[in-house]
């Protein structure tokens, strides 16, 4: 019994601090653009919006266990279809937002084809190539795309009723969406799906002998990640109200994956790390060496991956760890029942033998068979 409530007296524990964690969190994330200047809340926007795009490639690469290296090409088709929408169709900035997430979720759907026979390096390979060739395209679909000048749009105003600023505003929109993607992609991994994805991760053939299609749900697998990045996409053209081919090269695709690595492979929280990692160290980067950006930026990779190898998220238990491993153990003490007598041991003592009743008097002659 006591166990049991010891165990219950845990649970809730935990869940207090999960819940005050989560208090605390969104106390903060609301209170932050009333007490940051207009660019530093461009800039937590930008990385809520990122946020979203390395949950979709968590899903994928962190909890599928598939390599892309095409991510920012399914976040640059929702961004080129929200642009699109709103410079071409005059729409609603809130009704492209479903149409980038459908839209990008079909093409995934069809991309996710080439990961039923490829993986591994081969898969990447396949993902990077995408990647590369859909700048090239959208230059040469001048008439949708504006071409190389590419598309300026308006971005999202707040409404009179608010009393917000533009970026205030544009930023609470972005942070409702981000949690209710994070929300979604946490249930999501909860569900039958994610569990498919986790068996199909570790060991293919075991999943598959326990029931789990490994077409279905690889492909699955593509179509949510391209989702996400579709809705990153659509809230990056709400931003910054601009789009151009030049904006979503190659690089965006590893500079994405490098964030996920770098902020925590397969953890809930490694896509907030990695997206503010992605946001801010290039700017760091840029202030450190105006002549050599890249080589900082690589060697700060290089850097956090030495100090946390399994990402900013697994960062805390690992210190926790490390002290764990140098406080003193306490030192065993034997202890003695407090039912155990002491006494002193006593002399056997064995039993004599029964009598005979018949018994011959010591030195009596012996009988005869006539007697």
């Amino acid at each position: 019994m006591s166990t049991i409530v010891v165990t219950l007296g845990t649970d809730r524990a935990r869940r207090l601090r999960a819940a005050l964690t989560v208090l605390l969190a969104a106390a903060a994330a609301i209170g932050a653009p009333f007490y940051f200047a207009p660019f530093q809340v461009f800039q937590l926007t930008m990385v809520l919006l990122y946020a979203v795009a390395l949950a979709g490639l968590n899903l994928l690469v962190g909890f599928g266990g598939q390599i892309s290296l095409g991510h920012g090409a399914f976040f640059a088709a929702g961004a080129y279809t929200a642009a699109v929408m709103l410079d071409r169709y005059d729409t609603a900035h809130l009704a492209t937002l479903p149409v980038a997430a459908a839209g990008c979720f079909l093409l995934g759907l069809g991309f996710g084809v080439p990961a039923l026979r490829l993986r591994g390096l081969y898969l990447a390979l396949v993902t990077l190539s995408f990647a590369v060739f859909l700048p090239p395209l959208l230059k040469r679909l001048e008439p949708v795309t504006g071409g190389s000048m590419g598309l300026t749009v308006d971005k999202l105003q707040p409404p009179a009723w608010s009393g917000l600023a533009e970026d205030q505003w544009m930023y609470f929109v972005v942070l409702a969406i981000t949690a209710v993607a994070l929300l979604l992609a946490r249930n999501l991994l909860r569900s039958r799906v994610g569990r498919a994805l986790l068996a199909v991760r570790d060991n293919e053939s075991a999943a598959e002998v326990m029931g789990v299609r490994l077409s279905l749900h690889k492909t699955l697998a593509f179509a949510w990640s391209a989702m996400f990045a579709g809705v990153a996409g659509c809230l990056y053209t709400w931003v910054i109200g601009f789009v151009s081919p030049d904006s979503f090269s190659f690089v965006l695709s590893i500079t994405l994956l490098a964030g996920l690595v770098v902020g925590g492979l397969g953890s809930l929280y490694g896509p907030l790390l990695g997206a503010a990692f992605v946001m801010y160290v290039p700017s760091v980067s840029q202030d450190l060496s105006e002549a050599a950006p890249g080589v900082v930026f690589g060697l700060l990779i290089i850097a956090v991956m030495f100090v946390a190898p399994t990402g900013l998220a697994g960062l805390p238990g690992r210190v926790r760890a490390a002290v764990a491993r140098r406080l003193p153990r306490p030192a065993a003490t034997p202890t003695t029942p407090a039912t155990q007598a002491v006494s002193e041991p006593s002399a056997t003592v064995t039993p004599a033998e029964p009598a005979v009743a018949d018994a011959e008097p010591v030195g009596a002659p012996p009988r005869t068979e006539k007697e």
